[in-house]
């Protein structure tokens, strides 16, 4: 997991090879009036997703502890205050359900080892070995993520 805000992006163009494509993209749109949705960026090697939507609580989304096999989280935090829980997936041994290939997607039935916060202009990388709970919040939270193919 990686956690930095947006003016340091271009010191992890060199971890994955589409993550240059992926900050070039986040730097060339206008993040207070993108529209939410979901918009190709690469074809399927670059998705972003934009999301406005009041914060849930910490037993929300723990409720859905996730990681994924296929795809990188790059997760910018617009406008708002996102706390995030996470866990490393090696310490993670209670799944809920199987792996979902077509949502790519993994929930257990775990608690955090840590929360962070993210405020506007903060991001975090998930990494498939990352296990996340985004989107706590009290107030309105908005975001974008991109996924990132592996």
């Amino acid at each position: 997991m990686i956690v930095d805000t947006l003016s340091n992006a271009s010191k992890y163009y060199s971890t994955h090879p589409l993550f240059a494509k992926a900050f070039e993209y986040i730097q060339s749109v206008n993040l207070d009036t993108v529209e939410a949705g979901k918009y190709d960026i690469d074809g399927d090697h670059l998705r972003a997703i934009y999301s406005s939507k009041a914060g849930m609580t910490a037993e929300a989304s723990v409720s859905k502890f996730e990681c994924h096999n296929k795809h990188i989280d790059i997760q910018l935090c617009i406008h708002g205050v996102e706390r995030i829980g996470w866990k490393p997936r090696e310490k993670c041994k209670n799944e809920n359900g199987g792996y979902n290939p077509e949502k790519d997607v993994q929930l257990y039935n775990e608690q955090p080892d840590m929360y962070f916060q993210l405020t506007d202009g903060q991001f975090a990388i998930f990494f498939p070995e990352d296990v996340h709970a985004p989107m706590i919040g009290d107030a309105e939270i908005t975001k974008l993520v991109i996924k990132v193919k592996i």
